[in-house]
């Protein structure tokens, strides 16, 4: 899925405390081996971190990335010592297939049991042999009800001429490139040469109307007012609609991208064992549950629905209708043809 699930919080104040929290948990006071987490940021209910580090006399160290991309390029340049990914299950194949992760030892993952098999018929690693599920993230359109007119849950609307400089993409190559192609009615995972040109003649077309690309900041502006459209991620939305009730998510017609980042052990963890811990208590349900109400991502974990309040239980961009997955795909790794991608968004990014 991607950059900053999650992220805005409860309310302004919220947002800069957890901010300050995952760049300071484990850093101060106590001894006991630390668990170097890379990940999104705001990504876990900060409370439920120092759960796990009282229960298993450990600190956690959390590190945040931005896109896919930048946590590969990161590792790939030579940056070590983290213990726990998060990355989206299209970078996980990648991932793996590049002899970066470590095999998963289930005996020591026991709460694997409540992971959702409906989810895992659709997975890439079913078999949960180098991954775990940690969170589903929907992508779709946010927007001000009552400031946007003849608004259409369509992605031809960052078309809108009469919207510029209210509008914001996501800065994640597959995600913009993925809703150009939806818009064209193709794949996301098209390695068609013809239809990425078509993509990127509609996104440089687009492109004079956004205020930017952006992973982060969309949140705050469209809470404030400032932007008033954005190409988002559910779980930020939703975070945001608490703080301003104008606020509205929409699955775009054509289909959207629907991903999830995984829970992954890099090669040469040096705490693979307080890794597994870590995963097996994200899908203690009560957990699961707990991190689901507060981050609006769901967890798959099926166990854990029932402990869900009915507000999360009712909001149909988690729990998604069957006809919009049957609309929405989810991002494969496609080897070599990602090479036309990068070539799409470089010439997109110099675009005036």
């Amino acid at each position: 899925m991607s950059i900053a699930r999650g992220g805005f919080g409860r309310a302004f104040i919220a947002c800069s405390l957890g901010a300050a929290f995952f760049f300071t948990a484990g850093c101060g006071g106590g001894g006991g081996p630390v668990l170097r987490v890379y990940t999104w940021s705001d990504y876990i209910k900060p409370e439920l971190v120092r759960r796990f580090e009282r229960e298993h006399g450990c600190r956690v160290a959390l590190d945040t990335f931005e896109s896919n991309e930048a946590m590969y390029a990161k590792l790939k340049a030579g940056a070590g010592g983290y213990d726990l990914l998060t990355p989206s299950s299209y970078m996980v194949s990648l991932m793996h297939g590049q002899g970066m992760l470590m095999t998963l030892d289930h005996a020591l993952l026991p709460n694997l049991a409540h992971v959702d098999p409906d989810y895992l018929a659709r997975a890439v690693d079913g078999a949960m042999d180098h991954s775990v599920p940690y969170m589903l993230v929907v992508t779709g359109i946010a927007y001000l009800e009552g400031r946007v007119r003849d608004m259409t849950p369509s992605w031809t609307m960052f078309g809108r001429a009469d919207l510029r400089g209210r509008m914001t993409m996501l800065n994640d190559m597959r995600e913009t490139v993925g809703a150009a192609l939806k818009a064209l009615g193709y794949s996301i995972n098209t390695t068609n040469g013809d239809e990425l040109r078509e993509a990127e003649r509609l996104l440089i077309e687009w492109k004079p109307n956004l205020a930017k690309l952006e992973n982060e900041q969309y949140k705050i502006g469209l809470a404030s007012g400032e932007f008033l459209l954005v190409h988002g991620w559910n779980g930020d939305v939703f975070q945001v609609a608490q703080e301003n009730p104008e606020v509205r998510f929409v699955v775009p017609e054509e289909g959207t991208i629907i991903s999830c980042d995984d829970l992954v052990v890099p090669a040469g963890s040096a705490q693979a064992g307080l890794a597994h811990a870590f995963i097996n208590f994200l899908h203690e349900p009560r957990v699961a549950a707990e991190n689901t109400e507060f981050i609006h991502y769901l967890c798959p974990n099926r166990t854990s629905y029932d402990l869900l309040g009915p507000e999360t239980r009712g909001n149909p961009s988690i729990f998604l209708d069957p006809e919009v997955w049957a609309r929405s795909e989810v991002i494969a790794d496609i080897g070599a043809a990602n090479a036309l991608y990068v070539r799409v968004w470089d010439r997109l990014k110099s675009a005036k």
